[in-house]
């Protein structure tokens, strides 16, 4: 089954849903950052929520951002998203394990601790949308649950999980996000409700062999979902060497100078991606011209 989020409509439009099938990109980012099971998981979950949510940004080169900060041995998750379904992101400290919840469950909670979920909105303001929450439980979906609620006032109903393998790879990864626009009927909320209470682990049901369409049915039993879209997923990273010696050019001929008078060379690494680009010195007075 390949990466993919469907978005759906139903109850003649009082409901919107959301669905993702999200393996191949939280193994990609796995392999990428090398992370612990616990780091996987916690990573993963937040790189498929960002897709979703990107999924809703109306310009080609709007971005999503969301970040976690904890005081747990992970310390803190960044990812982003745009709206083509593109996602990246790290974990501070990828190497973190901590003891499961119960047997076979992972407790992300515990790796993140207590602290914030920042969620940041580049649509081509003049600033940045921003908001800002204290962590409910650290399992990250709940969270998000609580951010819609207060921040942005929208009903929602979030699920993510990612089952790891035995040998650490990751066997299952998905998402859902439901929202109720403003004045739903009560009748619809309670159908929803009930349909969301159902609901097994969304790994759980991909491991069965379900597909987001079927799953998606599920969350929207009765109430006459329509799908509008299906977007592939997957994880991205828009680093290059022009990105970067923009970003030694931007940080001032003094600190340039600097640079090449004590180091005579410079190596700049992405969180994203782990790519490392190496400037000798001959290509740091170079770009010590084109600052000038």
């Amino acid at each position: 089954m390949k990466d993919e989020l469907i978005r759906a409509v139903a109850a003649d439009g009082a409901v919107r849903a959301f669905v993702a099938y999200s393996r191949d990109m939280v193994q990609q980012a796995r392999q990428l950052h090398n992370t612990s099971p616990v780091a996987t998981a916690a990573m993963g979950r937040l790189l498929t929520a960002s897709c979703i949510m990107g999924s809703d940004l109306k310009g080609e080169k709007d971005l999503i951002t969301l970040q976690i900060r904890g005081d747990g041995p992970l310390q803190g998750i960044v990812v982003t998203a745009d709206n083509k379904g593109r996602a990246k992101g790290y974990v501070f400290q990828p190497n973190v394990e901590v003891p499961n919840k119960y047997a076979g469950k992972l407790d992300v909670s515990a790796a993140i601790g207590k602290g914030y979920l920042r969620i940041i909105k580049d649509i081509g303001m003049k600033e940045p949308y921003s908001g800002e929450i204290e962590l409910v439980t650290g399992e990250i979906a709940e969270d998000l649950t609580y951010y819609f609620a207060q921040s942005e006032q929208t009903p929602s109903a979030v699920g993510l999980g990612v089952l790891i393998d035995r040998d650490t790879s990751v066997k299952q990864a998905g998402g859902f996000i439901v929202q109720l626009l403003p004045n739903t009927e009560e009748e619809i909320v309670a159908k929803l409700e009930n349909n969301v209470s159902k609901m097994p682990y969304i790994t759980d049901l991909y491991d069965m062999g379900k597909t987001p369409e079927e799953i998606l049915e599920m969350l929207l039993e009765g109430l006459e979902p329509k799908i509008t879209d299906r977007i592939p997923i997957s994880f991205y990273c828009n680093c290059t060497r022009e990105r970067v010696e923009k970003a030694l050019i931007s940080i001032g001929k003094e600190e340039l100078e600097k640079i090449i008078t004590e180091d005579k060379k410079a190596t700049l690494h992405c969180h994203f991606c782990e790519k490392e680009y190496h400037f000798n010195e001959e290509e740091l007075i170079a770009l010590l011209e084109s600052a000038k």
